[in-house]
């Protein structure tokens, strides 16, 4: 079961810093960028099967130190963009505790096995045309 984003929202840490992103000489003057900083591995609201499966499926985000860290740039506002990297963390949070669910194996149909036979020897019908007559 994903962990409650309010239940861990007090280990967040924001940084904010300048952003490349829309905004004009807006850009240059103020610190749009939001970086979140979570250290999973020392986070006291997390068990330790939740924290082994964020580990195991969110590693590309994870550092060495064992901290989660997502940035948002696209809004115009600090407070937009704060918004929008905790909405990301939620998203990736839910697709990491997704149970995928379990492939069944199938077998070919007999009609498919025929048009794949019959398909085999029109094209072998055609490159026998091609060959030279001995």
């Amino acid at each position: 079961m994903s962990p409650a984003i309010s239940a861990i929202s007090s280990e967040f840490i924001f940084a904010a810093s300048r952003s490349s992103g829309p905004g004009g000489q807006n850009v240059n003057k103020v610190n749009t960028k939001v970086t979140l900083h979570w250290d999973v591995t020392n986070s006291v609201d997390l068990t330790d099967e939740q924290r082994e499966t964020i580990k195991a499926k969110l590693k590309s985000h994870i550092n060495k130190e064992g901290v989660l860290q997502l940035t948002s740039q696209e809004k115009r506002s600090q407070l937009q963009n704060k918004e929008d990297v905790v909405q990301k963390l939620e998203r990736l949070l839910t697709k990491a505790f997704e149970k995928k669910k379990p492939r069944k194996a199938t077998k070919p149909s007999k009609a498919a096995k025929q048009k794949r036979v019959l398909h085999k020897k029109q094209h072998g019908e055609k490159k026998k045309w091609r060959q030279r007559p001995d």
